[in-house]
């Protein structure tokens, strides 16, 4: 298990791939994104994407999931304060193999009440292709080895 004495800005870890099917982008769009190009192939042909794509939330949320399974194993978990940015440069299809690239980008270490410090965490989530699908700057509390 990692904490923040552990880490240093440019520190890169990955995770491991997904492969999404279409019908977990219909099952997810069908109960938090109810739109036709989520939840209708027929329907999703007529739209600006010219077929099925997943929401950008289940990417985000498919993203979490493999970070929290990917090399990046910190003690006390991943405890989110925020994110800076989030975008979805390109829309994932069925059958895509997502994996996400985590890179530190600032430390913190101001002491807190919650022995913790802060990190900045650039994290890209990338198709079969090396092309992003999403790209986000989170902001993170990580448990300290030593409380100050």
């Amino acid at each position: 298990m990692l904490y923040f004495e552990d880490l240093a800005v440019g520190d890169k870890f990955n995770t491991p791939e997904h492969t999404i099917t279409t019908e977990e982008i219909v099952a997810f769009g069908r109960q938090f994104d109810p739109q036709a190009f989520h939840t209708e192939a027929t329907d999703a042909k007529a739209s600006l994407f010219g077929q099925l794509v997943a929401s950008g939330w289940h990417t985000a949320a498919l993203s979490m999931s493999l970070m929290v399974r990917g090399d990046m194993q910190l003690n006390g978990g991943v405890i989110g304060q925020g994110a800076e940015e989030l975008r979805w440069p390109r829309p994932v299809l069925p059958g895509d193999r997502l994996r996400v690239i985590m890179e530190v980008a600032e430390l913190d270490s101001v002491p807190s009440r919650t022995g913790r410090g802060r990190v900045k965490l650039r994290c890209r989530t990338f198709n079969q292709e090396g092309k992003i699908v999403q790209d986000m700057t989170a902001n993170l509390l990580i448990a300290r080895r030593t409380p100050v």
